[in-house]
């Protein structure tokens, strides 16, 4: 399936991308071949696969929750932009209404 060279300018306008001749000739190839193979793809019998989101079963991955020693007040608001006393300070996104 071949990209030809305005596509691959056209998909570098789209992306605000500024290509040399030499990347949209690369782009074009790439691109064509990436196609094909999706093309590939979609001649396999999928029709005895149940679809699934992902590929191996999920499991619990999270670790036990436990308190631990909390962070320092000054610490924590050391890298924010406005600050209350022990409180971050932010911009107000609702009036209440």
């Amino acid at each position: 399936m071949p990209v030809t060279r305005e596509e691959v300018k056209h998909i570098g306008l789209l992306s605000r991308l500024a290509l040399n001749e030499e990347e949209v000739e690369t782009f074009a190839r790439q691109l064509s071949q990436i196609l094909d193979y999706a093309v590939q793809l979609n001649e396999l019998d999928t029709s005895q696969v149940e679809p699934m989101f992902y590929p191996l079963p999920l499991e619990n991955v999270f670790r036990e929750d436990r308190p631990g020693k909390p962070l320092p007040v000054e610490d924590a608001l050391r890298n924010t932009a406005r600050s209350n006393g022990p409180f971050f300070e932010v911009p107000k996104v609702a009036d209440g209404s």
